[in-house]
C-alpha cells in the first residue's frame, strides 16, 4: 500500500529506506539502529574548516584534504602525530581510523589499539574529505530557461510546471545577493532559495521545511503527491520513468554498500553519522543531475527516480523516488514513497525538486 509510513526496518537499513546489503544479522542489526532520531537537525559547525581557498579540490570541484585535523573530525583523544611509508598521520584508536583513511600499527605510544592513522600511501591524501570544509562545486551554474510557458529551470506536465533536474541551492544574502552553497551541508536558518539546471549536484542534507522554503523563495512551491507522481510516472502511468520494466542503471538507483558503512568501517553504529557531509562525496554516491540521460521521463523530466529522495509538500512528510541505494524497499521506481519521518527529518539521501502552477496553457 502506497504512504505505509515504515522505513522497512524488517529488510535493511531504516535511514529513508536504505537498501544497503549488509548481510543476514547485520542487516536487521542495522535496521533496529537506524530507528533513531538522527540528532543534530541544525548544519554542522564550522569548527576549524579550512578555507575553500586554501582546500585542494577533486576534478568536479569537491574539496579535498590531507590533514584531516583532530579537532574537525572529532577522531577522539590524539597520541601525537606520527609518518608511515612517508605519509603523514596522527596516533589514534584504531576505531576512529575511517574516512578512508587506514591504520598502521608499532608507530604510536600507548595501547595497542591506537596506532598511526593516514591516508593510503601513494594517494597523496587525494579523496580524503573533511566533512567541515563546504565545498561549493555548483558555483556558476546558472537556470536555463523554462519550456513551455513556465519559469526557469522547468517544464510543463499536464497542468503544473516542474523542475526538469533535482534541485541544488543558493544562499540568499542580507544584502539580497547570492551566493553559491554546498550541496553536502544542511542550511539551518539560512536563507535559501531553490534552483535546477543540468550539470549540478542536487542538495542532500535538508529537511521538508528547508526545501518547502527554498522553493517559496524562488517563486515556486513544493509539490503535491499528486503532481510528483504524474510527473514521474507520464502520461501513460508507468511503474518507473522510463517505462514498466525495471532496467537497473538506467537511474542512479543502487549501490553494493551502504556508504556509511564505507566511510565508517570501523564504527559500530555508522547508521548514527548518515548526516556526515562526506558521505555523499565518496565515489559512486549523487550523480551531477542529468548525468544518465536515460532517466527521463516521456515529458523531459531527469532522475525522479533514485539519486536522492525528493520531498513533496505533504504536511506530515513524504519523500519520493528511492535514491542512489534502493528504488525498492518503499515502492518500485515512481512509486517509492517514505513516510517514517516528519518534515524537520534530514539526512545524506534527501533532497527536493520544486513545482508551479503553469502560465500558459
Amino acid at each position: 500500500m502506497e504512504g505505509v509510513r515504515l522505513c522497512a526496518l524488517t529488510l535493511l537499513l531504516c535511514a529513508c529506506g536504505d537498501g544497503a546489503r549488509l548481510g543476514g544479522d547485520a542487516a536487521t542489526d542495522a535496521a533496529r539502529r537506524m530507528d533513531a532520531p538522527l540528532g543534530a537537525r541544525d548544519a554542522p559547525p564550522l569548527g576549524d574548516a579550512l578555507p575553500l581557498s586554501d582546500a585542494p579540490h577533486l576534478s568536479d570541484g569537491r574539496a579535498v584534504d590531507a590533514r584531516r585535523a583532530d579537532a574537525a573530525l572529532a577522531d577522539g583523544p590524539s597520541f601525537g602525530a606520527c609518518i608511515a611509508s612517508g605519509v603523514p598521520g596522527t596516533c589514534i584508536d584504531v576505531a576512529a581510523c575511517d574516512g578512508g583513511r587506514v591504520p598502521t600499527p608499532g608507530l604510536c605510544p600507548g595501547p595497542a589499539a591506537i596506532q598511526c592513522c593516514h591516508a593510503p600511501p601513494g594517494d597523496g591524501g587525494a579523496g580524503m574529505c573533511v566533512n567541515t570544509v563546504m565545498p561549493t562545486p555548483n558555483a556558476g551554474i546558472a537556470e536555463p530557461a523554462g519550456l513551455d510557458g513556465c519559469p526557469s529551470g522547468m517544464t510543463r506536465v499536464a497542468t503544473f510546471c516542474i523542475d526538469r533536474w533535482e534541485a541544488f541551492l543558493e544562499e540568499v544574502r542580507a544584502d539580497g545577493s547570492f551566493a553559491p552553497w554546498s550541496p553536502f551541508h544542511n542550511p539551518g536558518t539560512r536563507q535559501m532559495r531553490a534552483r535546477s539546471a543540468e550539470g549540478a549536484i542536487p542538495q542532500g542534507y535538508i529537511n521538508g521545511q528547508q526545501a518547502g522554503a527554498a522553493c517559496t523563495r524562488a517563486g515556486k512551491r513544493l509539490c503535491t503527491d499528486t503532481e510528483w507522481l504524474r510527473a514521474c510516472r507520464g502520461p501513460q502511468m508507468l511503474t518507473y520513468p522510463y517505462g514498466n520494466a525495471r532496467m537497473t542503471g538506467v537511474c542512479n538507483d543502487h549501490r553494493a554498500m551502504h556508504p556509511a558503512v564505507e566511510l565508517f568501517p570501523n564504527d559500530p553504529n555508522p547508521f548514527a553519522r548518515i548526516g556526515d557531509a562526506c558521505i555523499n562525496q565518496l565515489h559512486d554516491t549523487v550523480d551531477r543531475a542529468g548525468a544518465r540521460a536515460g532517466c527521463v521521463t516521456a515529458e523531459g523530466v531527469l532522475d525522479m527516480m533514485g539519486n536522492l529522495h525528493e520531498w513533496t509538500a505533504d504536511p506530515a512528510g513524504t519523500f519520493r523516488g528511492g535514491y542512489y541505494v534502493d528504488t525498492v524497499i518503499n515502492g518500485n521506481g515512481c512509486l517509492y514513497a517514505t513516510t517514517a519521518h516528519d518534515t524537520g527529518h534530514w539526512d545524506y539521501s534527501t533532497g527536493f525538486r520544486c513545482c508551479a502552477a503553469a502560465t500558459s496553457p
